[in-house]
């Protein structure tokens, strides 16, 4: 392989080629084969960001009344997925992982397999919530429905990424090479940033292609979006399970899913 601005020599020779060594060769190998489990978060972060997006809308044409005096603002609703997110990764920890222990291997992807289960769950019941939205708003301006409705799907969702993002990040972590640990960390902001933006493309050609998204959203099928929603992250699911089973660890893990020893490579020495 040749190094760029290294194929000539200062009296305008070519220059020799520089050879990789075998640790960098296997540093390259390891880089590619994360990335298979890596774009399957790409269409999480679709799903979330237009779910999260489509939920604020909701929440505006619906009772968002909390006691007599208190309508709380429709974006506010979102809160509901950092608290569940918070609440879900503390259970898991302290509860669930040390009840699996010594039964079952909580590695990075077993946990990342279950915020894409959770995924799937949370876009089938915003549409089943939206369906029944519908069904109240007949031709009223506000739903005779209290957006509370609206919680557990966004808790859902709370509860995956308390799965997905951690598990990602401990398996990009373990499994990069060391030289490469700081971009490992950056690897999930990255599929985040990635799906927000097509997730906003996602709306907008549902809305150019169909009419499930009127202005007015008491108009529109916004449950047959979800459903959609539910469709593509079961097959991203299913993506995910493919790339799962066929990958091979760098590491070793214990079981509290903490990588124990790093596979060992040959440098090339």
């Amino acid at each position: 392989m040749v190094a760029p601005g290294e194929t000539r020599e200062e009296d305008g020779s070519v220059a020799k080629p520089r050879l990789c060594t075998v640790q960098q060769v296997e540093d390259l190998k390891s880089l590619l084969r994360v990335l298979p489990l890596w774009s399957s978060g790409i269409l999480v972060g679709v799903t979330v960001n237009a779910q999260v997006s489509l939920t604020v809308l909701q929440a505006l044409t619906m009772d968002r009344a909390v006691g007599p005096r208190f309508p709380f603002p429709a974006a506010s609703i979102t809160v509901t997925v950092l608290a569940a997110f918070a609440l879900s990764a503390a259970l898991f920890d302290r509860l669930a992982a040390p009840l699996w222990h010594g039964k079952l291997v909580v590695t990075p992807l077993r946990r990342v397999g279950l915020g894409h289960a959770l995924n799937v769950a949370s876009m089938a019941v915003a549409a089943l919530v939206e369906r029944r939205r519908i069904r109240a708003a007949a031709a009223v301006t506000v739903v005779p429905m209290s957006a509370l409705w609206l919680g557990p799907q966004l808790a859902l969702t709370g509860a995956e990424e308390a799965l997905h993002l951690p598990g990602n990040t401990a398996l990009f972590y373990g499994e990069f090479p060391a030289a490469l640990r700081s971009t490992a960390t950056a690897m999930p902001p990255l599929f985040i940033a990635a799906g927000a933006y097509l997730s906003t493309a996602l709306v907008d050609a549902v809305r150019r292609a169909t009419r499930w998204l009127p202005d007015d959203l008491n108009q529109s099928r916004l449950d047959s979006v979800y459903w959609t929603l539910a469709l593509l992250a079961a097959v991203n699911f299913g993506y995910f399970l493919v790339c799962a089973t066929t990958y091979k660890y760098n590491n070793n893990y214990g079981d509290d899913g903490d990588a124990k020893a790093q596979t060992q490579r040959d440098d090339g020495s």
